[in-house]
């Protein structure tokens, strides 16, 4: 697991903000593997948005796109 609190920013507000999108892009491709992942095993929607902290319908708007085949 990766420690958040070991990353510092940098003085360049460019390059900090450089940093966040990457860090946003990465987690937006681990969440659509793991939500994926936990579809495949059987996982309810209401399991997945519990584990995210989000409601069902968050979940279901943001991810259903994995079950349909249109993955982003």
């Amino acid at each position: 697991m990766i420690d958040p609190d070991a990353f510092q920013p940098s003085d360049d507000p460019a390059e900090t903000l450089a940093t966040v999108v990457a860090l946003r892009r990465l987690a937006d491709r681990l969440e659509r593997q793991a939500v994926a992942a936990a579809l495949g095993k059987g996982w309810s929607w209401a399991r997945i948005a519990q584990a995210l902290g989000v409601t069902k319908q968050a979940a279901h708007k943001r991810l259903s796109d994995l079950v349909t085949g249109n993955e982003r």
